[in-house]
């Protein structure tokens, strides 16, 4: 009988790993664990063994703790936290109020959005508009034809994506020095969408590519120079190395070991293929189809789209998505942890590429 892997045994995993690859792990990541225990009044037992399962898996909770010493990004993680008690609204109240809000301003946008001083850009299933209340100075949203925004497809996902590529391009072409376009996809509010109609957004900044993108090609830059490797090729390798990662049509796709929140999964390709799109799209579906995501943010970054004095050079096509969990929660997931000291998560990575390996794979 196979043995399910756990991230509470990550500590583990990782010293039964040969020596080059303990090594790699070790030069990126940083784990500690800890016990937490608790004592509660037998006034409490049955409430416990209500919300959490039983008594015995609260009393002592094994937290485990992971560091990227490259990025500086960590996460802790223990699973009993997704048992907290919450409130929340029913689900099918998130149908209706997809469905009560048709007709709003993104479902006429040429006559209800402002476009940019080139126009717009006009995709299959998308169009642009200027955002009015804008992230940056050149600041767009790809707003889907589609109301629902988690009624896509794999070639809406694609158009989405190419209709954003293509107002960077007119920007850059009506400002030179307009070179770091970064395209984010935020659905429903829980995610920080203020419109439920489906729509993505696209920016592109001035200078300096936007302070975490950058820091990542220093933090890249850096490790290369310490180490003489890529830091990207060993990300992947390393997650590889522990069941955490596979590559399909050219592309890599890793469950992160240091995510932002639930369920993140990287995607890393040398370009915007139509496999990375793919891979999107494939990714997205498995969220909804499978792991009952509903609100999630999707991040996509690529180099600039013109000639910079900083070194690019190794540096991917870079996709991060992650889980925002329920809309109709009233309990936020991200806090004071999250914000100044390192992130709280619940799921467990091994969990997840087990769906996306076959989801993609397919």
């Amino acid at each position: 009988m196979t043995v399910q892997k756990s991230i509470t045994d990550i500590d583990n995993m990782v010293a039964g790993l040969p020596a080059a690859d303990r090594q790699r792990f070790q030069d990126i990541f940083q784990i500690s664990s800890s016990i937490g225990r608790v004592n509660p009044p037998p006034s409490m037992h049955e409430w416990i063994e209500g919300h959490f399962g039983s008594l015995d898996a609260v009393l002592e909770q094994r937290v485990v703790r992971i560091s990227n010493l490259v990025t500086m990004e960590g996460a802790m993680f223990n699973g009993l936290r997704s048992q907290r008690p919450m409130v929340t609204e029913k689900p099918e109240e998130l149908e209706k109020l997809i469905a009560d809000d048709i007709g709003g301003p993104f479902c006429r946008p040429l006559e209800a959005t402002p476009e940019d001083v080139f126009g717009r850009v006009k995709g299959r299933c998308s169009v642009t508009a200027s955002n009015i209340a804008k992230f940056d100075g050149w600041s767009g949203v790809v707003i889907f034809d589609e109301h629902h925004p988690l009624a896509f497809s794999e070639e809406r996902i694609s158009d989405y994506i190419e209709t954003g590529v293509a107002w960077a391009q007119q920007v850059h072409g009506a400002d030179e020095d307009a070179k770091y376009p970064f395209f984010l996809w935020n659905c429903l509010w829980r995610a920080g969408a203020s419109i439920i109609h489906g729509h993505a957004q696209v920016i592109v900044g001035r200078g300096m590519h936007y302070a975490r993108v950058e820091g990542l090609r220093r933090a890249a830059l850096g490790y290369r120079e310490a180490t003489g490797r890529s830091y990207f090729d060993d990300l992947y390798a390393v997650h590889s190395s522990l069941g955490l990662a596979l590559e399909v049509d050219g592309v890599r796709i890793l469950a992160y070991l240091a995510p932002i929140k639930e369920k993140e999964v990287f995607l890393i390709s040398e370009t915007l293929s139509e496999g990375l799109k793919r891979a999107i799209y494939k990714v997205l579906d498995c969220y909804v189809s499978s792991l009952g995501v509903s609100s999630f943010n999707v991040a996509l970054c690529t180099t600039p789209l013109g000639p910079t004095q900083e070194d690019w050079s190794g540096f991917p096509v870079l996709v991060r998505i992650l889980d925002r969990g329920n809309p109709m929660n009233r309990t936020v997931d991200m806090a004071a942890m999250e914000l100044y000291a390192s992130s709280v998560v619940s799921s467990d990575p091994f969990r997840v590429i087990e769906a996306v390996a076959d989801a993609v794979e397919k």
